[in-house]
């Protein structure tokens, strides 16, 4: 029974990253926020060098942590250190829909940290990340 209500409480906290994420972005697609979020998570995964991006990836719930860390090859070197080649992974991530702007999708899944970390950890993640985009955080 305790596996079981583990399981529910991972989906429902996820589950509330992403309906927030649809207020924010003011979207109605789960799916297409969910996309948003994911590509977000990866291109921030991918311009982190490996220790920062597993401490980030340990601050996510759990099946967030599990979508953040697919694909993931943590002997790579970081990349996306510029802030158009991060942006264009997000871009990517929806499939180049015309009507999203990944620095608006980049800046509210950063908020989404913001609201969720404490302060010591929100600087942390603001120093690991590239000085191109430590703008893009509130």
């Amino acid at each position: 029974m305790c596996a079981r209500h583990d399981f529910n409480n991972a989906l429902e906290v996820t589950q509330n990253w992403i309906s927030d994420l649809m207020w924010r972005l003011r979207w109605h697609d789960r799916e297409r926020v969910y996309q948003a979020l994911i590509a977000t998570l990866h291109a921030l995964r991918d311009c982190l060098d490996r220790d920062h991006a597993v401490y980030m990836g340990a601050r996510l719930p759990a099946l967030l942590r599990g979508f953040y860390y697919e694909g993931w090859n943590p002997g790579r070197r970081a990349n996306a250190r510029n802030r158009n080649s991060f942006l264009e992974r997000i871009h990517v991530g929806v499939q180049r829909d015309p009507a999203v702007d990944p620095e608006v999708v980049a800046r509210l899944v950063l908020a989404q940290f913001v609201d969720r970390l404490s302060r010591a950890e929100v600087k942390r993640a603001k120093a690991a990340t590239p000085r191109v985009l430590q703008n893009l955080w509130p």
